[in-house]
């Protein structure tokens, strides 16, 4: 049987990796030489960039924050004959919001998984018990260390009891002379304490430290040490400040004779001797918020006498006599159990007894034994067909929403066309199609999240789209940084854009100040409706004169403005429609979503049938050639797909897929069909990484999305259109979300 890891691993500085390390040598059977050896290989995670000098075992690295890395891994995994895949999982180890990025991994493989828990939190975040429901949706088994464990797996996260295994965290079968081990550390006349691992506050190091001056009175032959090295995400963040604060608090009480700071992160072999030559071995962490800690299991496992905070591991781990408790944070209640087992030396002998015996059973070979039979039968039983997944609006897919971005790229006359990278780039100026997207976003914005911000930039680009209309109604496009305007009529596309969300204010205006300047300009532009040419531009315009009616109903002849706009869609589709080719021209171009988008729009307020089934019939063509191997793949725009040609992998746009969630999102309000809501939901993945390049556009450090795809990868650019496309496509599935809660259907 052939095994694939992913986790950290050796010679990174992890508890996790030395569990994986352990578990893939312990699988291996290596001291089995009779049975058919397992074979195996690692997948191991980087941090930060940081790159490691891996064994042979490790065949493929992620870094932590690359997305795209997690989607190589997947393809060497299913390529490389392995039988399983088991994950190790612990927050903090892979990337995204609350290690999001491990998803679309794990969506991939087609090998049964095992999951390996090392943190089950009690009072998870939205996004923290959403990522790991969905991973425990996707394994076969899922591995725990305690009976705790389960509890909460199962009450909070509505886990099946049936699908979890209890497999108690290893301990490596390494045995040492405890006399012998205090002798090569020169610590045969003292009475030894020892704490080891990951140091952080949450340690409680100073309890100990605390309650030393009152043992050291009666036993001045005390010692404590204190083994390891500050946690690295402590050091990111905090430095050494806690050693420090650790080190002062010693001296105060004056304990430098008694307490011994090794900063290390040594290899199991001394690590086991400082065990073996302890007296006693404390855990003193300040929260009952552990539910798996390996180096209690480790000073158990080698029959040390152990004293302890009741935390959840702690308290089902030492119970039954393998072990004593005192209270949390209380150093007073330290001190006094441990100066009533240095008083009762028998007392010591029968924790450790106890301890070692419970130990024998806990050895990696014996673990390593548990999971073989485990990956065998759930390889060996006949995996059952996945049913069709239920339609369900799905939040843990998306970043926290900002305007962030959108506040850099905006001043007092508007919001910068372009960017560099993440900055605004003046010397492009402003334009009137990117002032109009960003009206109709903070204007979402306000009305479904009551997001102050977004109200205080609409007039912002309400002001700028007064300003460049001109006195027939049209509107100029370009204006330059200094405000000298760049064109005198803008494209049609610009001109449609604008009566978009002019159209969606006047349905969905925050006061009446707003209301009364977009009714003004809408009206001032309506002569020019029907002269429009552009089948994009015409598209753009339905939109918004749908948006107005859906509050002015009564409105016929603006009704029959929307009427003879649809009419002319509907010729251009006949014209161009043939066996194979459901469309409106000879190509698929940009921004293709737009034309069924509009369609469904006026198909609600016109009520014929023909307009319905040109929607349904060219958004399904579109469908065909854009969402497939489910993730939507967007028509590239270097080269557009015409008629028996070839179609583009590049230069693909976001606007292209922001019109595709928009269409979704319109035909399930059209149909009531669920099956949209999911191809919503595909689409919108195209920004996070579910795509050609299986690369993320948007920027979870600036909050910006960038330019897209180009035949070298991803323009890194974060211009507005490109940001904005993103936001109006967040807010579009934001709202899914809400109507699917609206209609009582369950949800995750």
């Amino acid at each position: 049987m052939k095994i694939t890891y992913i986790a950290t691993y050796p010679p990174r500085e992890c508890g996790i990796g030395t569990f994986t390390n352990n578990l893939f040598k312990s699988m291996l059977r290596q001291n089995q030489p009779h049975e058919q050896t397992n074979e195996g290989f690692v997948v191991a995670l980087n941090d930060n960039e940081l790159t490691y000098k891996y064994p042979e075992e490790v065949k493929v690295t992620i870094r932590q924050d690359h997305q795209e890395d997690y989607l190589k891994a997947v393809k060497y995994i299913n390529l490389s004959g392995a039988d399983a895949c088991i994950l190790q999982h612990e927050f903090g180890i892979f990337g995204g919001q609350s290690g999001v990025y491990i998803l679309p991994l794990l969506h991939r493989l087609v090998i049964p998984l095992i999951v390996t828990l090392h943190t089950i939190l009690k009072t998870p975040s939205y996004n923290e018990r959403a990522v790991l429901k969905e991973i425990c949706k996707m394994a076969c088994k899922i591995v725990v260390m305690s009976h705790k464990a389960i509890e909460f797996l199962t009450t909070i996260y509505d886990v099946p009891k049936e699908k979890i295994a209890l497999i108690e965290h290893g301990v490596p079968d390494i045995h040492f002379s405890p006399e012998k081990s205090k002798k090569e550390f020169k610590l045969e006349r003292k009475k030894v304490l020892l704490t080891f691992g990951f140091i952080g506050r949450s340690k409680g190091i100073e309890t100990v430290i605390k309650a030393l001056p009152e043992v050291v009175k009666k036993y001045p032959e005390v010692i404590y040490i204190v083994l390891g090295k500050t946690h690295p995400n402590v050091l990111r963040h905090s430095g050494e400040e806690y050693r420090i604060f650790l080190l002062r608090l010693v001296k105060n009480l004056h304990l430098e004779n008694h307490i011994v700071f090794l900063n290390e992160f040594i290899d199991e072999q001394d690590l086991f001797k400082y065990l073996y030559a302890c007296d006693i071995y404390i855990t003193p962490y300040l929260n009952e918020a552990q539910i798996t800690s390996g180096t209690l299991s480790y000073a158990v496992g080698v029959g040390a006498a152990v004293l302890s905070t009741p935390y959840w591991h702690a308290a089902e781990l030492l119970a039954h006599g393998r072990g004593k408790l005192f209270h949390f944070n209380d150093s007073d209640d330290l001190a006094n159990t441990l100066t009533e087992l240095l008083d009762k030396p028998e007392e010591q002998v029968k924790l450790k007894n106890k301890a070692a015996e419970y130990g024998r059973n806990i050895t990696w070979p014996k673990t390593g034994e548990k999971y073989v039979a485990l990956a065998e039968k759930i390889v060996k039983d006949e995996r059952p067909v996945p049913a069709k997944k239920e339609t369900e609006p799905d939040l843990l897919i998306l970043p926290p929403f900002s305007l962030a971005h959108i506040n850099r790229l905006t001043d007092d006359t508007g919001i910068i066309q372009h960017a560099k990278f993440g900055i605004p780039n003046l010397k492009e100026g402003y334009c009137l199609d990117d002032n109009s997207r960003a009206l109709l976003m903070v204007l979402m914005a306000y009305k479904q999240m009551k997001d102050m911000r977004a109200l205080e930039l609409s007039p912002i680009y309400l002001s700028y789209i007064h300003y460049m209309q001109n006195a027939d109604g049209t509107f100029r496009n370009f204006l330059s940084f200094n405000r000298n305007f760049l064109d005198e009529i803008g494209s049609e596309d610009s001109f449609g854009r604008t009566i978009w969300a002019l159209g969606y204010l006047l349905a969905n205006a925050p006061n009446d100040a707003y209301y009364q300047t977009g009714k003004l300009i809408f009206f001032n532009a309506a002569p020019n409706f029907e002269s429009l040419k552009s089948i994009r531009g015409i598209a753009n315009t339905m939109i918004g004169i749908s948006y107005y009616l859906k509050s002015n109903s009564s409105d016929d002849s603006m009704t029959e403005r929307l009427r003879n706009l649809a009419n002319v869609l509907i010729k251009h589709y006949t014209e161009n429609q043939s066996p194979g080719w459901n469309w409106f021209e000879s190509l698929l171009a940009y921004d293709n979503g737009i034309l069924p988008l509009a369609l469904l729009h006026s198909a609600k307020i016109l009520n014929d049938d023909k307009i319905t089934q040109t929607a349904i019939d060219s958004m399904n063509f579109l469908t065909q050639h854009t969402l497939k191997d489910n993730y939507l793949s967007v028509i590239g725009n270097e080269k557009w797909y015409k008629k028996e040609g070839e179609r583009s992998l590049f230069a693909q746009q976001p606007i292209d897929a922001m019109a595709m969630v928009l269409m979704y999102h319109e035909a399930y309000f059209v149909t009531k069909d669920k099956d949209f809501l999911n191809k919503l939901y595909t689409s919108f993945l195209w920004f996070l990484g579910e795509n050609d390049l299986r690369m993320s556009l948007y920027d979870f450090e600036t909050k910006g999305c960038c330019d897209g795809f180009e035949r070298y990868g991803v323009n890194r650019n974060q211009g507005a259109e490109s940001s904005l496309a993103y936001l109006i496509s967040h807010l579009t599935v934001l709202q899914a979300y809400e109507e699917f809660h609206r209609s009582d259907l369950k949800l995750v």
